[in-house]
């Protein structure tokens, strides 16, 4: 079956188009990010709109690239949550029309489960099962994956997930938007011996996490020695703080995902989400497995933000398991990766 999938659950338009038999034929995506940076984060109604005016030249640039006509496209998977509301109603109704058009079933997709099963577009996949770390601007968890379906919760974020606290970090220093790849770029400068930050709840049992604490850590930091200083010392002082801030959730994430390790007794670590693609994050968690002997996981860089490619290849799954939805369609801004079934 060839699959259309489409995500629009934020700030990115993805479009894609994944085979059973050859795998991603095509994929496009299109970012928002700077039509948001003059805000310091997404504005809900100027995302709708845009992905309104650009999933259909999307849809067509994807099938031209992959060489194809509405007519080859078996089945539409599009994201129906988690996310923004009006986001994930322009592209449910976009593919639900289409469906219609073409006469071809279509497909709910969860955002996060697309994000878990990224890595299965890569040439060398985890085999299941895998205990899968999902980090991204609005979810933080860790689950043990028995197969596509087959989730366990082990645990998630209290509060601010990973993503969200380096953006509204990044906001506070004034490193600019999207806030994760800006506080990586100043902690490439940063002193590691300057500050030292808490390792949030990693003093106690359990893999549940909280990242609120260390933003407001950040900026209590900042107040206290940012008085009198010049310039050029305000920005090594702004380096350095996301350089400890950095250090503390890449600790953080590291320790959480090594005690899952142990608890479940899986020797393969899954990565996704836009956090992922912090360089310095898979550093730690490739010598945290070497360690404990395993391996770990990551989609590429292209796919560990918001993108088609994963809508495509989980709605494919769901797809050819017989699954389908009817004519009216849904947002779901919240919805639990634990609601889901095995397809």
């Amino acid at each position: 079956m060839t699959v259309l999938g489409i995500e629009t659950s934020c700030d990115e338009t993805g479009v894609a188009i994944y085979t059973g038999r050859d795998g991603l034929l095509a994929h496009q995506l299109y970012s928002q990010v700077e039509l948001h940076a003059e805000y310091g984060g997404v504005v809900p109604e100027l995302a709708s709109r845009d992905h309104v005016r650009k999933l259909v030249p999307l849809i067509r640039a994807t099938l031209g690239q992959a060489g194809l006509k509405g007519a080859d496209i078996g089945g539409i998977a599009y994201t129906a949550g988690p996310g923004l509301a009006g986001a994930l109603l322009s592209g449910a109704a976009v593919a639900r029309s289409l469906a219609w058009t073409w006469q071809v079933p279509a497909v709910e997709v969860h955002h996060m489960e697309g994000h878990l099963l990224a890595p299965m577009l890569e040439e060398e996949p985890p085999e299941f099962p895998f205990v899968a770390l999902l980090v991204s601007g609005g979810h933080t968890l860790l689950v043990r994956v028995e197969g596509v379906g087959n989730y366990e919760l082990l645990g998630e974020s209290l509060d601010d997930a990973a993503g969200e606290a380096f953006d509204k970090t990044a906001k506070m220093l004034g490193l600019g938007y999207p806030g994760g790849p800006a506080v990586a770029a100043r902690a490439a400068s940063g002193d590691p011996a300057r500050f030292t930050f808490p390792r949030p709840m990693t003093d106690r049992p359990g893999l549940d996490f909280s990242f609120s604490g260390l933003k407001t850590y950040a900026l209590t930091t900042m107040q206290r020695e940012s008085a009198g200083l010049r310039e050029d010392q305000l920005e090594t002082l702004k380096n350095d703080i996301a350089r400890a801030f950095e250090d503390a959730v890449v600790d953080t994430l590291t320790i959480k995902c090594r005690r899952a390790i142990r608890e479940s007794g899986v020797k393969t670590l899954v990565l996704a989400g836009g956090v992922a693609a912090n360089q310095h994050l898979r550093e730690k968690m490739n010598q945290m497995m070497s360690a404990e002997g395993g391996n770990a996981f990551y989609p590429r860089l292209d796919f560990c933000t918001d993108n088609g490619a994963m809508i495509a290849y989980a709605g494919w799954q769901r797809l050819r398991a017989g699954e389908s939805v009817g004519l009216a369609f849904q947002a779901r801004p919240r919805w639990s990766l634990m609601e889901l079934h095995v397809p």
